[in-house]
């Protein structure tokens, strides 16, 4: 070849392989900007949302004025930094950058970044209107955990409202104990639809259509789909509810003396009706009435291979007045301060509540640390509410009982009661869901609605409860989670789902066991299987690939379904 077809050959390789070349700078350069921004993140926001979970979780420990506006402050300085307009134009670029990169860059960079974007996203708003949002928030917020229900001029605290709920048979006396314990949704009520319009105008300004469908839509889900899965849960769920109710109001009516027809809400024994009847936890919670249920949790945990101790070494376990009356778990820095709030007394229910409680905090404390700080977390709220879910369960079972040392006086009755509430449990949890996604999606939908009718229809149509007769209040706004945990119950009833594909895959491919309930106690497999495939990944995948990583298939709620046929129909103290 002469010199000059040498030259022509060179640039034709050098013109066909320009297109090659600059898809690989453009690559880099987009890898680049997001690790840049990345590093930006950390070093100015990420102390910022430190800051802000301690400060709540000071507000809810004391449930002072001084501590609520410390919590408030730490908010919107962190509010302000995510709605940082320029911050977010870099972060769209380089998100844009990263999607047309050929070759397409490392995953765990992008997923970094999409979670950053939709983080961001949701916090693009006038820094006024974020500031309006947070104060109202928290000021209801507060009002609740202080509220204290009256009746005849005493104040009841939430477990004393509960202890009237699960033993009096006057219905009198019940129902003016449950209908002080709602009306703190007539002191909330007005604050309450100010905030659902606030949020609506701050979903409006980002381009969606309400806060409900924008908060699915942060969560990596849509509305569409969500619905889609709960009318199939509905669909599974809805006669084995009705033949459960029945029997339950069957029960009830003759505990105080009235037709089944004539029960209404406060006849049940959960405020809201979301939990089983008491008549299940009488017999369990003579096992627990002189247990160190906070000793006896932290041991299971460690017997799995997930020990707890410093966690609960952080934690602030027993009732106190204005403090958050609940139970929660926070991870306050992802570093390892991880905290459970609670009000524990030695019975069934708080065993079960401990279970649940630890059960986030074992998810968050064995994410791996070599993680990326942003993906440091669960999948998702559902996938964390999974394992506090599959958990919590074992409080009813004989084994475990038996296995963490506990005097079992009848293993065979207490294992009928424990199918029977687990079977009853899942039930009622998936028709009061119903009412709770329904009710925000509605409400979110048309504020101006009349929303104690809307609340009130929908309760009858899932929980088949009777409205009461001639009450007009806000008793809708008697839910906390509505303030405090908007657009949050699908998260609750997906964990349900999920911890059944769970509890199947460990029973049995791990455990090989040939019952629906194996013992759990010091199988350190199962603490090495969640590790390996729900925690290891934190959030580096989305929930729906994490979820069939972990199953094997997508989430569902046939397994659910599977539990209640394998319960059948026994007879239990209930009965």
């Amino acid at each position: 070849m002469n010199r000059l077809s040498q030259r022509c050959a060179s640039v034709m390789v050098v013109c066909l392989a320009a297109p090659h070349l600059n898809a690989v700078a453009e690559e880099l350069r987009a890898g680049t900007a997001a690790k840049q921004f990345i590093a930006e993140y950390e070093a100015s926001v990420r102390p910022l949302e430190i800051a802000a979970a301690r400060a709540d979780w000071n507000a809810q420990a004391s449930g002072k004025d001084e501590d609520y506006k410390a919590s408030e402050q730490a908010q919107n300085r962190l509010d302000a930094a995510l709605a940082d307009p320029a911050a977010f134009a870099r972060l769209k670029q380089i998100r844009e950058g990263l999607g047309k990169a050929e070759p397409k860059p490392e995953p765990l960079l992008a997923r970094q970044i999409e979670l950053l974007y939709l983080q961001y996203l949701g916090k693009q708003l006038d820094p006024e209107l974020l500031k309006r949002m947070t104060a109202k928030s928290t000021a209801i917020t507060q009002t609740f955990n202080v509220y204290r229900a009256k009746v005849n001029g005493q104040e009841l605290p939430d477990s004393a409202v509960r202890k009237v709920l699960r033993e009096s048979r006057d219905s009198a006396h019940r129902r003016a104990v449950w209908e002080a314990s709602k009306n703190v949704g007539a002191v909330v009520e007005a604050d309450l639809k100010e905030l659902v319009k606030l949020r609506n105008q701050a979903a409006g300004r980002l381009g969606f259509r309400d806060f409900y469908e924008m908060q699915l839509q942060l969560g990596e889900m849509t509305k569409p789909q969500v619905l889609a899965l709960f009318d199939k849960l509905h669909e599974l769920m809805r006669e084995p509810f009705r033949a459960a109710k029945s029997r339950i109001d069957a029960k009830l009516a003759a505990d105080y003396g009235l037709a089944a027809a004539d029960l209404r809400p406060w006849h049940y024994h959960d405020p809201f009706f979301q939990e089983p009847p008491a008549g299940y936890t009488g017999q369990l919670d003579a096992v627990y009435a002189h247990t160190d249920v906070v000793k006896l949790a932290s041991a299971f945990y460690a017997g799995i291979g997930l020990p707890i101790d410093d966690v609960i070494d952080r934690s602030d376990l027993y009732e106190r007045p204005g403090k958050y009356p609940h139970a929660m778990c926070n991870d306050l820095d992802r570093e390892g301060d991880i905290r459970v709030m609670a009000n524990v007394v030695p019975n069934h229910q708080w065993m079960s509540t401990m279970l649940h409680e630890l059960g986030h905090a074992v998810y968050d404390k064995y994410i791996p640390r070599s993680l990326p700080y942003i993906v440091r977390i669960p999948a998702h709220t559902f996938t964390t509410e999974a394992i506090a879910m599959m958990f919590e369960r074992l409080a009813g079972q004989p084994g475990w009982m038996q296995a963490a040392g506990l005097a079992v006086p009848d293993p065979r009755a207490i294992a009928e009661t424990s199918a029977g509430m687990h079977r009853d449990h899942t039930l009622i949890f998936a028709a009061w869901s119903q009412v709770m996604v329904r009710f925000e999606s509605a409400m979110y939908a048309d504020p101006d609605q009349d929303l104690n009718r809307l609340w009130w229809d929908l309760v009858e149509k899932y929980q088949l409860v009777h409205r009461p007769d001639n009450r007009s209040a806000p008793d809708y706004a008697s839910k906390i989670h509505i303030v405090s945990s908007p657009v949050y119950y699908h998260s609750y009833m997906m964990g349900e789902m999920l911890a059944a594909q769970l509890h199947h895959v460990i029973a049995r491919d791990l455990l090989k066991a040939d019952t629906d309930t194996p013992v759990y106690n010091g199988q350190s497999r199962i603490g090495d299987f969640l590790k390996a495939r729900l925690f290891g990944p934190g959030a580096s995948s989305r929930w729906d690939e994490l979820v069939r990583h972990a199953t094997g298939q997508d989430l569902s709620p046939k397994a659910m379904m599977a539990e209640i046929r394998a319960a059948g129909r026994e007879p239990t103290q209930a009965d």
